[in-house]
């Protein structure tokens, strides 16, 4: 088996390498501390699996993900994430991926889960399953947050994280004008006036 791993810390990949090794003892290893080399790496040669970190810096990671499967349609990605499932599993498995791990969970399901997408499959575990089965519910029955897009998501949790208008488009590689523009769509989306109440709103519904 062929595995490319994606994630700016060494040390984490060493780890990722030596749970899979115990397992799949014949696996080889192709392996990208950012979004370039990532992509570089999908184009060069054939993988039964990527597993990606959604959070590598200089890049944001579901457009990473998007672009992985525009490159490589049929290659199964896993994506790697410390945030937790009901932030960003959801997307990322309407994204392309074909399972979700947190980095919490990954040295008990990290085994599993490879097999599982690499012969096919898909990987979630039953919070995410209750998730999307949810989705199937009426528009009406979303929560506000679940009508926002991807990229308004996003920098709804960044705001309500802390962060100024201006870090988040040094974060997202974006002008501060784009992304005044994002904060508009989410307050009228979510009838809302001010990034208190979406602090509020991202803390009540445990979004950050």
């Amino acid at each position: 088996m062929k595995v490319l791993l994606a994630d700016d810390h060494a040390v984490v990949r060493r780890g990722l390498k030596q749970i899979i090794l115990d397992a799949f003892s014949k696996t080889t290893f192709g392996e990208a501390q950012n979004a370039h080399e990532l992509f570089d790496l999908a184009k060069k040669d054939e993988w039964d699996v990527a597993v990606l970190d959604l959070n590598m810096p200089g890049s944001n990671g579901l457009d990473v993900l998007k672009q992985l499967k525009r490159d490589r349609p049929r290659m199964p990605i896993l994506v790697l994430s410390i945030h937790p499932e009901n932030q960003f599993a959801t997307r990322t498995l309407k994204a392309g991926a074909a399972g979700y791990l947190t980095k919490e969970s990954a040295p008990d399901q990290l085994v599993q889960a490879i097999d599982k997408i690499s012969h096919g499959g898909k990987y979630i575990s039953p919070t995410v399953a209750d998730s999307l089965l949810s989705e199937i519910a009426e528009d009406t029955d979303k929560l506000p947050h679940e009508r926002l897009s991807d990229r308004e998501y996003q920098v709804l949790c960044m705001i309500a994280s802390g962060k100024e208008l201006r870090e988040i488009s040094e974060d997202l590689s974006l002008s501060v004008k784009t992304i005044s523009t994002y904060r508009a769509r989410i307050l009228e989306k979510m009838v809302m006036k001010t990034n208190a109440e979406i602090t509020h709103y991202a803390i009540q519904n445990k979004l950050v």
